[in-house]
């Protein structure tokens, strides 16, 4: 008999099947990790205790925030944040469960100085994700959040002084002396992010804030905004940001930091990828320094599903990180000196 043809031969052996397609299975971490800006070192390690005592990792970081939130000396956050330009204190926080996929938001939040704790029972207790102003409001007292008022005197004093130097055309008048802040007072941004992963892989993000010091009423930036200032994917990791926020708006840059993990960057080289991003975004020449070089601060925090931890940030700073062997300030991967 002759030998068999390799087209009869495929042809008897029936039709082609595809081979299947061979997708890493990614590690679980080691252990519990989380990682926060530099405002958070007390918080990466509130979370690192609370998920080695099994809390989830999503609450898990919003109790990590709370003490900040708490805090009327950290002016960037809950309790004596910086008011708008009213002098109202709102605030923005959104969380994302790793594990269910769920989320829950709230944003111009007034009087409730836990908003990551109003956004936590959003997720939990709703169909919604994001729930804003004076709705927001109405569901914080409803799951029995007390009011109370926001504005610290220190805060309150900041506003005064920033109302006194906004122009030179109107009536009011700059002093020579104007308490503590005296001239050099700088308007503020400031946030905090607190990322968690458990031993089990398990992740879980909050990030909480009062937003831009002064900013237009019913200004939203990206703390609230899922995909912006906090991302989870429970496959791959956990992303979030501080600094300006319609900078990380327009780039979905939470969601960017998850991507390029996924695609197997490290959690630093993909805090740095999508700040590569934001400065291909900026084009408009009022955000921009005499150099060509973004004239703001964006700061990215990431941990991988295998609990490894990093951060980037445009220019030098800081943040914090945590394992079970305990917390510590880092220097964050910089893209641009000085």
């Amino acid at each position: 008999m002759d030998p068999l043809s390799r087209r009869s031969f495929l042809k008897a052996a029936g039709p082609a099947v595809a081979a299947p397609c061979f997708v890493p299975r990614r590690r679980r971490a080691a252990r519990p990790a989380a990682v926060s800006s530099a405002n958070g070192l007390v918080s990466v390690e509130i979370a690192v205790r609370k998920m080695l005592e099994g809390v989830p990792p999503v609450d898990a970081a919003v109790l990590g925030v709370e003490p900040v939130e708490n805090d009327p000396d950290d002016m960037t956050v809950g309790y004596g944040g910086l008011p708008n330009a009213d002098g109202i204190v709102e605030l923005d926080s959104c969380v994302m469960d790793g594990r269910s996929g769920l989320a829950g938001a709230v944003a111009c939040l007034r009087n409730i100085k836990n908003p990551a704790q109003v956004a936590l029972q959003v997720m939990r207790r709703t169909d919604h994700v994001l729930m804003v102003g004076e709705g927001a409001l109405q569901f914080a007292r409803m799951h029995g959040f007390t009011e109370e008022n926001l504005l610290t005197e220190k805060a309150r004093k900041a506003w005064v002084a920033w109302r006194e130097r906004l122009s030179d055309k109107d009536d009011w008048v700059d002093p020579e002396e104007n308490g503590e802040f005296g001239k050099d007072f700088v308007r503020t941004t400031g946030t905090i992010h607190v990322g968690c992963v458990d031993a089990n892989g398990d992740v879980g993000g909050c990030t909480t804030t009062s937003g831009l010091a002064f900013k237009i009423p019913g200004r939203v930036g990206d703390s609230p905004l899922i995909g912006c200032g906090n991302y989870v994917d429970n496959e791959v990791g956990v992303a979030g940001s501080t600094g300006r926020g319609e900078a990380v708006i327009v780039t979905n840059g939470g969601h960017r930091v998850v991507g390029y993990m996924a695609d197997g960057k490290s959690p630093t080289d993909a805090c740095l990828a999508a700040l590569r991003d934001v400065v291909r975004f900026t084009k408009v020449q009022r955000l921009l320094r005499a150099d060509g070089r973004p004239d703001f601060q964006v700061k990215f925090y990431a941990i991988n599903k295998a609990g490894e931890i990093g951060s980037a940030a445009l220019y030098p700073t800081r943040y914090a990180r945590a394992t079970e062997a305990g917390a510590e300030l880092a220097d964050a991967a910089a893209l641009f000196e000085g």
